[in-house]
């Protein structure tokens, strides 16, 4: 038995601008050192370009058309069986959808190479909406990894 208390799932307030807890998740992801007033204006002026190219301006819809856009369905796990080790797909939960979701737009925004972090964080939403850019493809690996391991489903546990 573990002697480890269970994991509790910490409350998120919501966001000062918008109410909304996924865009205060997405904050918190980006910040770096504490500096969250930081971390709320890259996202807040990316939000503002989103709304430009929303169709009826609701840039809060638009940002979470691009994160549902990144929402794997499904993962491999490493499982080991014996002496060798197979990647098992296994379905992802909603909240780890979001998470991974969230995690791979900020990964790839800091790799793009426009100038400012809030144009990167703006492209890569604007990509996902599109169903292009390094999130996006990450997602589609995701899936053909686990689609190639189909063989392996019934090692799940």
């Amino acid at each position: 038995m573990s002697r480890r208390k269970a994991a509790t799932k910490r409350d998120i307030l919501p966001d000062s601008k918008y109410g909304d807890e996924v865009v205060a998740k997405f904050i918190n992801c980006l910040m770096w050192d504490g500096k969250k007033e930081v971390a709320e204006n890259i996202v807040y002026g990316a939000m503002e370009d989103l709304k430009k190219i929303a169709e009826d301006g609701d840039e809060l819809k638009t940002f979470h058309n691009a994160l549902d856009a990144l929402k794997p369905s499904v993962e491999v796990k490493s499982r080991r069986v014996g002496g060798a080790t197979y990647q098992v797909p296994v379905e992802v939960r909603a909240d780890r959808q979001q998470t991974l979701a969230i995690r791979w737009a900020i990964q790839f925004a800091r790799k793009r190479s426009e100038r400012s972090m809030r144009a990167r964080v703006f492209g890569e939403l604007r990509d996902a909406l599109n169903g292009t850019g390094g999130a996006f493809k990450k997602k589609i690996d995701t899936h053909k990894m686990a689609e190639a391991n189909k063989a392996f489903a019934h090692f799940r546990w």
